[in-house]
């Protein structure tokens, strides 16, 4: 029958009829026009006859393309019949059509003509615009082979330029359509199980043809494989879930190691940055996870692929920084640490290698600075804070391999001072906070002199506020202050009270690092620059005492003390430079004078305690006076400045007192924490209540080998009256004493109170030894015989003092 058929027109069904209509006797005449449109009206209004009608074009094309060579017009024609019954027919029978169509691109992509390939392509991203109203799910199969044939066009060795040109393209724009009509319905086909063969033909073609910006039409996307390549990535990452980020990382990964695209790594960090901008916002902090992992398989690679790996960190997280959340955050942090320590730990006596991990240790910090500076501020304290979790503190410098230890506290203060210049200092105690102050000071007294400027750097950063350090980074005198264009604003409550309870632990670090032997100009310098931060930034009128206090403690100290004659001059020029900033800045024209007389006493006779001269980088050990003198006219006398602070309202009473250190770096908190005996009152001011403070005197009838003397005096009338009128002048001396006392305790700092009982007691056990070592000479002496054994077990009477736990230190 089908042969009749065959034969005779009249005998075919009214579709097969309609189709073989549409063809003219010249293929260059193109489609019969009405007949065309016979042929859609027919399809719309006989749906059920769709299915035949595919099948038939399916026929027909099929026996086209075997005699391709006189018949390759009718293949467009055929091809272009389908695209349209395709754009015309919505309806629910509309998948048994789609078979035949799919089945008819197949037939051409496996074809060697470039054209038919090119055509099939064209319909095929035709056929992916069309939402289809009932998907069919027996075309994976189907699609599978598509993405195989598209991911190959991709890579196509066409010895024509612009054949290969062109079959690339369309590859690219296959996949493209691929991935547009699967990618919301994984039933049909999981197009996340084919990244393997996609991400590598997207990558291939971006590396291939480069492309400087981006394309400004579609039209240059068609010529541009790379345009092409990276619009059909964007789209890609765009529509993955959380759960399919890793199935397009995971082979841009192994592309990237494959081809040794790490170094250098401008590819890499462009087509990182194109899956950051293009994946959605709330999945950003997983490509940064994957990308430390991969860091992670590479620890034993090569520094410069992990530096190039770190660097593509560093632009990413930046992208990524503001969609971040806490645990990711400290995440990537704890990782970079990670590799930052076993890069200091590396073993190596390659020059070249050792510049090579120095330059992954500096990407390394780089990569946490900058993402530092895309988290808000409270995280920047936090990220300070667990980075100085990691310092290793000095007992384990001292116990450990020093080196290697001094070396990862460098890197890891290097990478706080990072953070630190991201973050903008609002008020001292959010900045300061004690987990991270008290270690950052006792780092500050490192045995290592770039350490400890390192520690006055980080200080620098946070305590100024207003752009002022940049004025202090050299010692000198300024004869006028205005010309230094400061800005000064009046310290805060927050920030008073904030000196109040912390301010004696600066004062502390300071006046011991200045006097360390191994600082070295830079180091007084910075320590300059903190001070006249603290004065400028907290100089109220309590903070100004104490500093005044300090430079005079400094000042008494250096002078007793066994410095190099280069560090007692510099120490020298660094207090007067001090003083007379200050002198300016509180506007006191007495105490002007008095620095000037000050600086013209040295210039006339101790030119070498002037900052003209003791930073003086061309300096030689000649240079240099042989003997210390330190004559009365070139120092600063604390009773001169007492009279002239007074005279100008401050209130001195505690300046006359020796500024006592605490040379343990012991915190106030670690005492508060070891004794439990500390209290504050609402103005932040420490408080020793005079109830619970009391000096219990045992009589010397308790004291061992001692007896109390009766002592009998006869009650008259006279000795009453004697004793009335001592008594107005002996309650007042006791009023004014418990008056001072209860002021100390009010006013002073815990510590510098602890410091003096501690010297008090040193002070009379070491009177007691020499008491003790009196009776033993003197017994020598009468006996004529020399300290028989067990001398030293045996108990010498006197008084056992025992000291409140609130004073051991």
């Amino acid at each position: 029958m089908s042969g009749v058929c065959g034969c005779c027109s009249a005998l075919k069904p009214r579709y097969k009829r309609l189709i073989d209509n549409i063809f003219p006797d010249d293929p260059q005449e193109g489609l019969v026009k009405n007949n065309m449109e016979k042929l859609t009206f027919y399809g719309i209004t006989n749906t059920e006859k769709l299915d035949r009608i595919g099948q038939y074009l399916a026929q027909r094309l099929c026996r086209d393309v075997a005699r391709l060579r006189h018949r390759k017009g009718y293949v467009f024609m055929s091809m272009e019949a389908l695209d349209r019954l395709l754009v015309t027919c919505h309806a629910h029978s509309l998948n048994l059509f789609v078979e035949s169509f799919l089945k008819m691109v197949q037939k051409l992509l496996e074809t060697d003509d470039p054209d038919l390939k090119v055509l099939a392509v064209e319909s095929f991203v035709k056929f992916a615009n069309i939402e289809e109203i009932t998907p069919n799910y027996h075309r994976r199969s189907m699609y599978d082979f598509f993405v195989s044939k598209f991911s190959s066009m991709c890579h196509s060795t066409d010895s024509n330029p612009d054949t290969r040109l062109r079959i690339r393209i369309a590859g690219l724009q296959g996949i493209q359509g691929v991935v547009r009509k699967t990618v919301s319905d994984d039933l049909q086909v999981n197009i996340w199980e084919h990244m393997n063969k996609i991400v590598p033909s997207l990558l291939y073609n971006m590396q291939q043809y480069s492309v400087e910006a981006e394309p400004e039409t579609p039209k240059e996307e068609e010529t541009n494989p790379a345009a092409a390549a990276e619009n059909v990535l964007r789209d890609v990452t765009n529509k993955a879930s959380f759960g399919n980020i890793q199935n397009i990382l995971k082979p841009l990964l192994e592309h990237l190691d494959n081809h040794h695209l790490w170094v250098p790594n401008e590819f890499a960090v462009k087509s990182l940055r194109i899956i950051m901008f293009s994946v959605q916002a709330q999945y950003g902090h997983e490509v940064v996870k994957m990308l430390m992992t991969h860091l992670d398989v590479h620890n034993q690679s090569d520094p410069k692929v992990k530096a190039g790996i770190v660097d593509v960190v560093s632009n990413t997280v930046v992208i990524a920084a503001g969609g971040s959340i806490g645990p990711s955050v400290l995440d990537v942090f704890n990782s970079l640490l990670r590799h930052l320590r076993k890069s200091i730990e590396v073993q190596t006596t390659n020059s070249e290698d050792v510049d090579d991990e120095m330059k992954f240790q500096d990407t390394i910090i780089n990569t946490i600075g900058e993402f530092a500076n895309n988290l808000p501020d409270y995280q920047k304290i936090d990220i300070m804070m667990f980075i100085m979790s990691k310092v290793p503190t000095l007992d384990v410098v001292q116990t450990g391999v020093y080196t290697k230890h001094v070396q990862l506290q460098t890197n890891l203060l290097r990478t706080i001072l990072k953070v630190a210049t991201k973050y903008k200092t609002t008020y001292m105690n959010q900045a300061f906070q004690s987990p991270f102050l008290e270690p950052l000071l006792q780092m500050s007294l490192s045995d290592d002199q770039g350490t400890r400027l390192i520690v006055q750097h980080i200080l620098h950063t946070l305590l100024d506020r207003h752009n002022n350090s940049q004025m202090f980074t050299f010692v000198r005198t300024v004869k006028d202050i205005s010309e230094l264009k400061l800005s000064i604003e009046k310290p805060s409550k927050q920030d008073t009270y904030f000196m109040r309870k912390t301010g004696n632990q600066f004062y502390s670090h300071i006046c011991e690092n200045i006097q360390m032997e191994s600082n070295k100009v830079a180091n007084f310098e910075s320590l300059y620059c903190t001070m006249c931060l603290l004065c400028i930034e907290l100089g109220e009128e309590d903070v100004q005492v104490e500093l005044f206090r300090l430079v005079l403690t400094i000042q008494h100290s250096v002078n007793m003390g066994s410095l190099p004659m280069t560090h007692k001059c510099a120490i020298h020029a660094v207090i007067i430079t001090f003083m007379d900033l200050v002198s300016q800045l509180i506007a006191s024209p007495a105490l002007g004078d008095y620095v000037q007389q000050i600086i013209e006493a040295r210039q006339k006779d101790a030119p070498h305690f002037l900052p003209e001269f003791a930073f003086n980088r061309n300096n030689k050990t000649e240079s240099y006076p042989e003997t210390f003198v330190a004559n009365d006219e070139w120092m600063f006398s604390s009773d001169t400045i007492s009279d002239i602070l007074s005279a100008s309202g401050y209130n001195t009473l505690r300046l006359a007192d020796d500024f006592h250190y605490n040379p343990t770096g012991r915190s106030l908190a670690a005492i508060i924490r070891s004794t439990g005996e500390y209290q504050m009152d609402a103005s932040g001011r420490t408080i020793a209540d005079s109830t619970s403070l009391t000096l219990s005197l045992e009589s010397l009838d308790s004291s061992p080998g001692q007896k109390r003397k009766s002592l009998v005096e006869e009650i008259t009338f006279e000795s009453l009256k004697k004793v009335l009128a001592d008594e107005s002048e002996h309650k007042k001396a006791q009023e004014k004493k418990q008056k001072e006392i209860l002021e100390t305790f009010q006013t002073a700092p815990f510590e510098e109170i602890v410091a003096k009982s501690e010297a008090q007691a040193n002070d009379l056990q070491e009177r007691f030894n020499k008491i003790l070592d009196g009776l033993a000479m003197d017994k020598v002496l009468t006996t004529g015989q020399g300290v028989t054994e067990g001398t030293e077990d045996q108990t010498i009477g006197g008084l056992d003092i025992t000291y409140p736990d609130l004073f051991v230190y």
